[in-house]
């Protein structure tokens, strides 16, 4: 056991495939929960990084502001004694990136050969399918015939397809993030659509390509610039076919992440908490989580139902969905007018005794622009790309949508009186403090986590 800002800290690592690391974690975990201490268990999940420091780096600045408002005195918490589990997961990080007007303007001359190059070498290891690299690979080969040939299209779509396992398509998936058009459409239609240019929304940075990342880009600049764990990089605003295969690495990677984040959560993280509430049924449970890692607290929320081989469900006491990455119809009822989210019953059978807590704001561009990728492939570009009317819009952007039991509201500053209700999904427009997608370790956030807690 260790310590981080006065609280008894615990990583738990997990694998590609769901497995624990290091058993030896949760043993260590199991046995500092005493009865009475802690009273309350804060399980922290971070979204995309490239290592696993970055992901330590995340969880310890946002317990630095828990703690400092913890001590500041929240109401309903003042006898709660703290213990806090780090979940660690392999995941990928990618550039956060500023939007520019009008495509390509201002970098003469569009994506280059070496920059697709440069991101397929850079994914190498990152996925799960069989031979992954070698078809990696493959596709390298294939980069300097993209420009005229439908063939090498064709192929270079089947293999990045191929890099992800048979069941990354459908892990928890639905139409309303596109999977089914990725999965099915035949590989040069993937291509085509992919390099027609999305419309920049009205929230876009205006300037040029000063603030541009990416794949041989340069650095990120402006507000959330520098940030750690974000689901960023998702999608590129030029067009033409190296546009597209960028697009495509992107949204197949994008793919790997949603599979393995309800991987991890159901087969990894929901038996820990269910062994860890039968040694002690007391001991109060909240998930707080960044980016793709709100789908990995979501899934283990969800798998912690009752079912064939558990009979007993495990609800947990509040969940903090900061930024999250998934579908703004994750919670929804009938989204299209029959099909509900992929977690509704998260909400049916109440799963989260408490009340459940989701950051958004237009300043999001990663999940503002990742999930409308998509509408490229279902040939649905809106005018009103990523927001709350959007097909494809994600939750960290426009909060819950199409959800009876969502309350629209504000972040507000620290220590101010907020009225969170348990069964209900409170959104937390906060533009005026989340500058970024990674911009969730502030004390604003910290103390909604908090009173959302003091509701248990």
């Amino acid at each position: 056991m260790g310590m981080q800002s006065g609280f008894p800290y615990f990583e738990i690592e997990f694998s590609k495939e769901g497995e624990a690391s290091n058993p030896d974690q949760a043993k260590a975990l199991k046995a500092a929960l005493q009865p009475g201490n802690p009273t309350d268990l804060l399980v922290f999940s971070h979204g995309w990084n490239n290592d696993m420091a970055e992901a330590r780096r995340l969880c310890e600045k946002f317990l630095i502001s828990f703690r400092r408002r913890l001590d500041m005195g929240v109401p309903g918490t003042a006898d709660r004694k703290f213990a806090v589990a780090c979940v660690l997961w392999p995941s990928k990080k990618f550039a956060e990136q500023e939007l520019i007007p009008s495509g390509a303007a201002g970098l003469g001359g569009g994506i280059s050969d070496k920059a697709v190059v440069e991101q397929l070498q850079a994914l190498k290891g990152f996925f799960s399918g069989k031979d992954a690299d070698a078809k990696l690979e493959q596709a390298k080969a294939l980069v300097p015939k993209l420009q005229d040939s439908p063939a090498a299209q064709k192929e270079f779509a089947e293999l990045l397809r191929a890099a992800l396992e048979p069941d990354a398509g459908h892990a928890k998936a639905g139409a309303d993030d596109g999977a089914p058009d990725f999965f099915k459409l035949d590989g040069h239609e993937v291509m085509t659509r992919l390099s027609k240019p999305l419309p920049i929304p009205s929230t876009a940075h205006a300037g040029g390509a000063a603030g541009i990342s990416g794949p041989g880009l340069g650095a990120t600049s402006g507000p959330g610039a520098g940030n750690h764990g974000g689901a960023a990089g998702l999608l590129s605003f030029f067009s033409g076919i190296k546009s597209a295969a960028l697009n495509l690495l992107n949204l197949t990677a994008y793919y790997q992440m949603k599979a393995r984040a309800g991987l991890v959560g159901t087969k990894g993280l929901a038996p820990l908490i269910r062994s860890i509430k039968e040694l002690h049924a007391p001991l109060k449970i909240h998930f707080a989580g960044h980016s793709f890692g709100c789908r990995l607290l979501t899934s283990a929320a969800w798998a912690l139902d009752k079912g064939e081989l558990n009979p007993k469900a495990v609800p947990i006491d509040s969940l903090s969905l900061l930024q999250a990455a998934f579908s703004h119809y994750g919670f929804a009822d009938k989204w299209d007018g029959t099909h509900a989210g992929a977690f509704r019953n998260v909400l049916l059978n109440k799963q989260v005794r408490g009340p459940i807590i989701a950051t958004c704001t237009v300043n999001d561009k990663a999940v503002g622009l990742a999930y409308p990728a998509a509408s490229l492939l279902a040939g649905q570009v809106a005018a009103g790309i990523g927001d709350k009317n959007d097909k494809y819009g994600g939750m960290g952007r426009n909060g819950a949508q199409m959800t009876p039991e969502a309350v629209n509201g504000k972040l507000l500053p620290a220590g101010s009186a907020y009225e969170f209700t348990a069964g209900k999904i409170h959104n937390l427009l906060a533009d005026q403090y989340v500058h970024g997608h990674s911009d969730i370790t502030g004390e604003e956030v910290a103390y909604a986590v908090l009173a959302a807690i003091s509701r248990t």
